[in-house]
């Protein structure tokens, strides 16, 4: 038994550049992995050469490493540092500016984004559902942000499905990954000798008509089904329960707390490189001659003294109050904000934490017995 039609089919390593050759006929800016500095990083390409084949990576609480697996895939490896929040919310740009006429009066102009339409290949689970909680924010509020909204519009993603999990993953416990669900444009599920791909929208659909696809076979589907449950059954770490996540408000003077400050560095590192952190800063840039300005924004941490810093007074002076804040907010607070927990799963603020702190085992401590439901 075999499928195909136009939303799905099964396309072979060997036409993968077909991929990319037609995303950029039709308009698109290519972003896809590659493999800089020993880790992987998301960035321009035009050539499937690029894609980091036959790499795999190795994670752990304060451990990255990339090396070479003898695999011929291109999708082999858990993700790095980088999610899709530099593609949307800039790490700094001009909101506006200002300038003084001859008569002394003010003006200001808004500072819009000079965008290209991005189609990002190699999106996994995890990153789609940050993806949405930062289009709850910066879209779905009161007031919607012109820049996120300037990218956001000519996204296209071509996703893969999650098979090579990181020790630190642990998006099954967060119903995040590893399979993609929802979000996507095209969807890729990788094999030994190429990728079963399905449609999602209309755009996905008249890209995936003009790819040299084989009908997928019952047999490959099944392998594609069968990888994805197997990543889900090799994760070990997880997050209990939104319920007992909400209760971390009852524990604010747990002991465990102090013990976590002496390990946390408040660096930042995890605000940095999860995916759907958007703390931010604003400052202004004055004209050595008084009459141009621009009004800034640019990445922040809840972990910085700054960040909590209200007239003469700075709300969270320690480590034990910044990384409760960072804690209680992604995982309680967010709820009753966004519908659903900060966390995606995704575990990169366990590998990339200096001092290996690992999220899931400190809230196993301080929920307690409610962790194990």
């Amino acid at each position: 038994m075999t499928t195909s039609g136009p939303n799905t089919g099964f396309l072979l390593h060997a036409h993968l550049q077909a991929l990319i050759d037609v995303l950029r006929e039709k308009g698109y800016a290519c972003i896809g992995p590659r493999l800089r500095d020993k880790g992987i990083h998301f960035e321009p390409i035009d050539s499937a050469s690029q894609l980091p084949r036959g790499v795999e990576t190795h994670q752990a609480p304060g451990e990255y490493r990339a090396s070479t697996s003898g695999r011929q895939r291109y999708f082999a490896w858990a993700n790095g540092a980088q999610a899709l929040k530099p593609l949307l919310f800039a790490a700094r740009e001009p909101l506006w500016e200002s300038h003084r006429d001859d008569d002394g009066q003010l003006h200001f102009r808004p500072c819009l984004p000079e965008t290209t339409a991005l189609a990002v290949i190699g999106v996994r689970a995890c990153d789609i559902a940050a993806l949405y909680l930062h289009d709850k924010h910066f879209l779905q509020q009161s007031a919607r942000d012109p820049r996120y909204l300037a990218r956001r519009r000519d996204l296209l993603l071509v996703a893969v499905n999650c098979t090579h999990p990181a020790d630190t993953c642990f998006c099954a416990s967060t119903g995040d990954g590893p399979a993609v669900r929802y979000g996507h444009d095209i969807l890729l599920s990788e094999l030994d000798e190429g990728f079963v791909a399905k449609a999602h929208t209309e755009r996905g659909k008249a890209i995936l008509e003009r790819l040299p696809l084989e009908a997928v076979s019952a047999e490959r589907q099944a392998a594609a089904e069968a990888a994805v449950a197997a990543a889900a059954a090799r994760q070990t770490r997880r997050l209990p329960s939104p319920a007992t996540q909400r209760a971390l408000l009852d524990r604010l003077d747990h002991p465990h707390w102090d013990d976590i400050a002496q390990r946390c560095l408040s660096c930042g590192n995890c605000t940095s490189v999860c995916p759907s952190c958007f703390c931010h800063s604003e400052h202004d840039e004055v004209a050595l001659d008084g009459a141009t300005s621009r009004h800034y924004r640019q990445w922040d941490s809840c972990f910085s003294a700054g960040h909590s810093y209200i007239h003469g007074i700075t709300v969270r002076a320690d480590t034990r109050l910044r990384y409760r804040q960072w804690l209680t907010h992604k995982l309680a607070s967010w709820q009753a904000q966004y519908g659903r927990s900060g966390c995606v799963g995704c575990g990169r603020c366990i590998a990339w934490c200096p001092a290996g702190i690992d999220l899931t085992r400190e809230v196993a401590t301080l929920c307690g017995d409610d962790a194990h439901d």
